[in-house]
């Protein structure tokens, strides 16, 4: 057995994973890599990439970079142009980034799930009962990032942002093992709540959620880069007009982001519970 076999076995162990994962301490070691990842130093770089290649399936063919100065330069890399192409229907919510589609349904009431059995609530993952009622009886679906993939993400539709919202909190990771035994996980780590409507009028909310090692997540549309130092609750009147496709930001390593939409959206056949899908790829599509 090779020894990235041997890495992927042992990290598939659910005990073991969890155990490695979430078992330390999550903000020191949080805090350590974002300062890591920023040395500028060829060696350092490149014995970095190499390890992190042993962990996943790391392809950076795509990058519009060959060289990079720093880990959080190639975790934050550009794509060459044109390779994420998003769906022109203005009907379509295309998928924000590259991910794997993970819970996703329709919202009970106020009520929806990180895996099946597993319920939270809307109140409790944003903190405004405005905002609640815009998606109450609405669509959700879970994109998470790993490791490996494309960090930027995009706007899925044209629309206006209205203001972000940070929410300070753990970082426990994101995996499916811990969405398994951490209860409400996506309400308890770090944060933030863009809020925006769409050119039609409706409601589309993301929630991008950090995970351990994820240092930080930078916001375009604020000129802000939100991490642990920043404290929270933290609102960001906003008022930016996007257009689908335009960049909105991106994470220092993997996590997730959680799409919200009223009722009147409907999935598109591509959407399934461990499909992956590319920023740009069709996710929901308006009725009527």
């Amino acid at each position: 057995m090779t020894v990235k076999g041997l890495i992927a076995a042992l990290t598939e162990q659910e005990n073991v994973n969890f155990l490695l994962t979430n078992r330390i301490p999550r903000a020191a070691v949080t805090r350590f890599m974002g300062w890591f990842s920023k040395i500028e130093n060829p060696l350092v770089c490149r014995a970095s990439i190499a390890c992190w290649r042993l962990f996943s399936d790391l392809d950076l063919s795509e990058a519009k970079k060959t060289e990079f100065k720093s880990l959080h330069d190639c975790f934050t890399r550009e794509l060459k142009d044109g390779l994420r192409p998003f769906d022109p229907d203005p009907q379509i919510v295309a998928s924000p980034s590259d991910a794997i589609i993970g819970a996703h349904g329709a919202i009970e009431d106020t009520e929806l799930f990180q895996i099946k059995g597993a319920n939270y609530s809307l109140v409790d993952l944003l903190g405004d009962d405005e905002l609640v009622e815009r998606h109450r009886n609405g669509r959700f679906i879970t994109l998470r990032l790993t490791s490996s993939m494309y960090h930027r993400f995009h706007a899925p539709a044209d629309f206006a942002i209205e203001r972000v919202t940070f929410i300070s909190g753990d970082t426990w990771n994101v995996n499916p093992i811990a969405l398994k035994r951490v209860e409400k996980l996506f309400c308890r780590n770090e944060r933030a709540v863009i809020e925006t409507h769409l050119a039609s009028g409706e409601a589309l909310t993301l929630v991008p959620v950090a995970a351990i090692l994820v240092a930080s997540l930078r916001l375009h549309c604020i000129d802000r880069t939100l991490n642990a130092q920043t404290r929270g609750p933290t609102v960001f009147p906003c008022g930016v007009q996007v257009h689908k496709g335009d960049e909105l930001g991106w994470f220092e390593h993997g996590s997730t982001i959680i799409v919200l939409t009223p009722d009147r959206f409907e999935f598109c056949p591509n959407v399934r519970e461990g499909a992956r899908v590319r920023a740009g790829e069709p996710l929901l599509r308006k009725l009527g």
